[in-house]
């Protein structure tokens, strides 16, 4: 049987209501992705998170009953928790798992590592999450009298604690370097072709992109990050081959560990020639993603690359047509692909298309907008192959 989870948000002055409940909605995908059952959501009004336990006194109690009355197995806090807020939590709550957004996504990724890379970077990602909550965690090994040989080994536990973790982080970086140097090896190796990387928030489409280009079968699924792996492919439009990369999904809040952890895998996408900002736009918070998944490709280096924008999934948008006389303002739910259109492709820096990867609504518009961005690097770079188009 599944665990049964409860899913606990704070509004906040920089939070509105509806931010709240939309992220909460984000946090029971990846709940459900991680195998919990979620049953019901919690949110509070505070200025800022308790200090001790996350939410107010009246809040936390309201949530202990429930707890009870329902039989719940986990707890999960839509922000990461401090080790303090975490040990107080879990004195309320005793017979209870407690976890942060940070700790379930690593969850997932480690039950969704195949390859020996990807599962030693959330290994790593692992032990620099866990390292700074090691405090009073061995506690249960101290002896509760005081006086002569009664002082008990907690605290020394602690340390012989740290010093394995940080040993075995010394280790797995080390292994890191040696894959991120076969990796290399194998980058150099395609550095003659075009390379053109998919990005953008999981579960956008990225993978079915991939195999309805490619014609190949990587594994896609409406999950959160169901792929982590980095898988690249030779494709061939008209005469015109190049290389496209399938790569880890961004999502908001990603821990900082996973991130610093995966930076090898992103290489693929700091090298690239050109990307492929993939967009969920049945996703109510889409353009939220959008600015997330900038804000990533940003901090691994890769700002300033060519992109393409792609709107994916339209056979999933759902929109309604407003009458005429109808004055109410536009709103995501009654705007036209149509309308959409003429709002954003004026707007944007860069170049933009609308399809659906699943039935391949539009897919040779976006393929010939492909065949031109990717013919005119290959002239920049090899102006004597000009035979080829």
């Amino acid at each position: 049987m599944k665990e049964k989870a409860i899913l606990i948000g704070l509004i906040t002055p920089d939070l509105k209501a509806e931010q709240v409940y939309e992220y909460l909605d984000e946090l029971s995908f990846l709940a459900k992705t991680a195998g919990a059952l979620p049953v019901r959501n919690f949110t509070q009004k505070l200025k800022h998170p308790d200090n001790k336990t996350f939410l107010g006194k009246g809040k936390i109690e309201e949530v202990r009953k429930y707890v009870e009355e329902e039989c719940i197995d986990i707890i999960i806090f839509d922000d990461d928790l401090t080790p303090s807020q975490i040990r107080n939590i879990e004195k309320i709550f005793l017979e209870c798992k407690i976890l942060d957004r940070s700790n379930l996504i690593l969850d997932i990724f480690a039950s969704r590592a195949q390859t020996a890379q990807a599962r030693t970077q959330v290994e790593l990602a692992q032990y620099e999450y866990l390292l700074p909550r090691l405090t009073r965690m061995w506690t249960h090994l101290e002896r509760q009298k005081g006086g002569i040989g009664m002082r008990g080994p907690g605290e020394t536990q602690i340390e012989t604690d740290r010093r394995i973790i940080k040993d075995k982080i010394a280790l797995l970086k080390n292994k890191l370097d040696k894959i991120d140097k076969q990796s290399l090896t194998r980058r150099k190796g395609r550095a003659d072709m075009i390379r053109v990387a998919l990005v953008g928030y999981t579960n956008a489409g990225k993978s079915t992109l991939m195999n309805k280009l490619s014609k190949s079968e990587i594994f896609a699924e409406n999950k959160l990050f169901a792929t982590l792996d980095t898988t690249v492919r030779k494709v061939v439009i008209q005469n015109l081959p190049f290389l496209l990369s399938d790569t880890v999904g961004f999502i908001r809040k990603l821990p900082h560990q996973l991130v610093e952890s995966f930076k090898s895998t992103l290489d693929e996408v700091r090298e690239s020639d050109l990307l492929i900002h993939i967009v969920d736009i049945s996703n109510p918070s889409f353009e939220d993603q959008i600015d997330i998944v900038n804000k990533t490709i940003s901090e691994i280096g890769a700002e300033n690359k060519p992109t393409i924008l792609v709107f994916n999934k339209i056979d999933a948008y759902s929109f309604i047509l407003k009458d005429e006389d109808d004055l109410t303002e536009f709103k995501k739910e009654n705007r036209s692909l149509e309308y959409l259109k003429d709002t954003w492709m004026n707007n944007l820096e860069v170049d933009s298309m609308f399809i659906s990867a699943l039935d391949k609504t539009n897919f040779n518009s976006l393929k010939d907008m492909l065949y031109d961005r990717i013919k005119d690097l290959h002239v920049k770079r090899y102006p004597y192959n000009n035979f080829l188009y």
